[in-house]
């Protein structure tokens, strides 16, 4: 990297640690090694949003395989990094969640030497989540299915590094940003319900008549007297309440059958799946035999409202359309109903089932409480509000033009929900160009407080045997040995902890070989899941 602020340096984010900070993957736990019943929280991919925690998988190990493991415990303020998707190289920061934890194979984790580091936790955090930087992961990722950067590029990272002086108005500068577009993104988050519910509540005042009561008055009506024919709720005494099959015919469609699969009348037919709360989704339509009798009884006309039959969910039931000729010469299945207004539009009838549909009074009507199925007789049975043609056609008319503005303002909310990200991009990738806050030229340069970190580290080096809490980068030299010894494994490949037993090296240093064999262009080791063991097991790539 070329033309750093004033101030500025480079280092990697092994270099950015310190002496004695951590900067480490996350630990090789398999599904026997975790326990429900545990105390030590497994913190997975699941955990790491895009600059927050997640707190998600809710996996737990107990304290003896974590120390047979010789896992990483967690401390709060640990920056852990997704090594996979989605998006790949995601960062946040670990807060106190008031028990133990450690930390899963696929999340790396940074912490800073407690007295001499380069950065600030939620400086790397925001660095590692800035567009530049992640752009960089991305490209340094391999894997044959799921991308993933080795832990070793994550490590040799190089990064732009302001003065500590500076990291820390930085961080109080991309906070505040980012915490406005937070409340925004909470507030769009809510629009789609709002406008769902508004929805709902427009039809509800539709079909009793609240909708058009001013209408009415203007029209000479009495608007505010209500029918004492109780139906499914009070209407205007100058409604009705008639029975499906007294406004319109109804019918079920053909069933389908292996003798209908080929003939000379092959003709395209709509089935459930055709039916979105959209309208209808003709990229996948079937095809079966009608003969010309059959043609007759289930051709589809214009003007037919179709409803979904059936559904695995009671939110799916009923879903109504208007057939607009969408296909020439298309028949029906049965597992769709088709009604054919007399007494009403086919919009009218069509609002109304939309509103049926959506407050699953179909499922509750027609055949019983959680039965997700409208029989043909159901429907027939179901009762509906019919006022005057006039009144109908005023209904219709408002109900359109409210749910054009809705649907506007679903457009809106859509276009300013993908805006969002791209503003917090945009914050990251200013903040390190050295764009959002002014360099003080009193603050000690970046240059020279790493230097420091690098005569401490030659000066004083870590004696004694390494533990997993060091900064030491792992030898390479037993990925040889891993891969030689893998020749000789069954096909499918065996646990990480029977590889460890064949080969008798540290719990690290088979870990970081094992990480070096999965990585690349061209891995030369390959994850699998064993279902019936509940284990991860690793095979060659290539038999």
């Amino acid at each position: 990297m070329s033309g750093l602020p004033q101030g500025w340096a480079e280092a990697t984010v092994v270099q950015l640690a310190g002496k004695n900070g951590v900067v480490t993957d996350g630990d090789w736990v398999e599904s026997k090694d975790q326990d429900p019943a545990g105390t030590v929280r497994l913190i997975q991919l699941a955990d790491v949003g895009d600059g927050f925690f997640v707190d998600k998988s809710n996996r737990y190990m107990n304290t003896d395989a974590v120390e047979h493991l010789n896992c990483t415990y967690l401390r709060p303020g640990d920056v852990l990094i997704a090594r996979m998707p989605d998006p790949l190289g995601r960062a946040c920061i670990f807060p106190d969640i008031g028990r133990d934890a450690v930390t899963a194979v696929d999340v790396f984790v940074w912490r800073p030497d407690e007295v001499l580091s380069g950065a600030l936790p939620r400086w790397l955090m925001h660095s590692i989540n800035s567009p530049q930087v992640r752009a960089i992961l991305q490209s340094e990722a391999g894997g044959t299915t799921r991308q993933r950067v080795a832990g070793g590029k994550i490590k040799a990272l190089t990064l732009p590094v302001p003065p500590l002086p500076e990291q820390k108005r930085l961080v109080a500068k991309v906070d505040g940003l980012t915490a406005r577009t937070a409340r925004a993104r909470a507030d769009l988050d809510r629009i789609p319900t709002l406008i769902a519910r508004y929805k709902q509540r427009l039809l509800a005042l539709a079909f009793s008549g609240e909708l058009t009561a001013g209408w009415r008055k203007a029209q000479g009506e009495q608007g505010d007297q209500m029918s004492s024919f109780i139906g499914l709720w009070e209407v205007p005494n100058t409604w009705d309440w008639l029975r499906v099959d007294q406004v319109g015919t109804v019918g079920l469609g053909r069933q389908r059958s292996p003798k209908y699969h080929e003939g000379a009348d092959m003709r395209p037919y709509i089935r459930s799946a055709n039916i979105t709360w959209a309208g209808f989704d003709i990229s996948d339509v079937k095809e079966m035999n009608f003969d010309a009798k059959d043609f007759e009884r289930f051709q589809l006309k214009y003007g037919d409202v179709l409803l979904n039959e059936g559904s695995g969910s009671a939110k799916e039931v009923g879903k109504p359309a208007i057939w607009r000729d969408e296909i020439p010469n298309c028949c029906y299945q049965n597992t769709v109903l088709r009604v054919q207004p007399r007494k009403c539009t086919s919009e009218y009838l069509y609002w109304y089932f939309l509103l049926t549909a959506l407050s699953e009074r179909f499922v509750s009507s027609t055949q019983g409480m959680n039965i997700q199925h409208i029989s043909k007789d159901g429907l027939a049975r179901y009762m509906v509000p019919v006022p005057m043609p006039t009144e109908q056609n005023e209904i219709t008319r408002r109900i359109e033009s409210a749910f054009n503005w809705l649907d506007r303002m679903a457009a809106d909310h859509a276009a300013a929900s993908k805006l969002v990200p791209k503003l917090d991009a945009a914050i990251l990738a200013k903040a390190f160009r050295g764009e959002l806050v002014p360099q003080d030229p009193t603050d000690e340069p970046a240059s020279a407080l790493l230097e420091r970190i690098k005569m401490q580290t030659a000066e004083a080096p870590a004696k004694g045997r390494r533990k997993r809490t060091e900064t030491a980068t792992m030898a390479s030299e037993p990925k040889p040995d891993l891969l030689t010894d893998s020749l000789s494994w069954p096909t499918d490949g065996l646990a990480f902890d029977a590889i460890s037993q064949r080969l008798s090296l540290p719990y690290e240093q088979l870990k970081q070989a094992v990480f070096a064999a999965l990585g690349g262009e061209e891995p030369e080791l390959v994850q699998t899941f064993d279902a019936d063991n509940r284990t991860m097991r690793l095979r060659r790539a290539k038999p």
